[in-house]
């Protein structure tokens, strides 16, 4: 008997109306044993802001002085 640790991940987003279906890689992957297979759901992610900030550059700089005050 030959043991090793095999750590096989994948991310898989499934639309409304699609299956689930494995990717063959995992498949070809997966042989003669006892295998472990766990399927639960990933938690939504965290939006942030910083998208914006990183796209600011130092040539902006004083783009919005002008704007009037309300």
């Amino acid at each position: 008997m030959r043991n090793s640790l095999v750590d096989l991940t994948y991310e898989i987003e499934l639309e409304p109306g699609e299956r689930l279906t494995l990717p063959e890689s995992l498949i070809a992957r997966v042989s003669t044993g006892r295998w472990l297979i766990r399927i639960y759901p990933l938690p939504a992610p965290i939006r942030s802001h910083s998208a914006f900030l990183n796209s600011y550059a130092p040539e902006d700089e004083g783009l919005y002085d002008d704007y009037p005050p309300r």
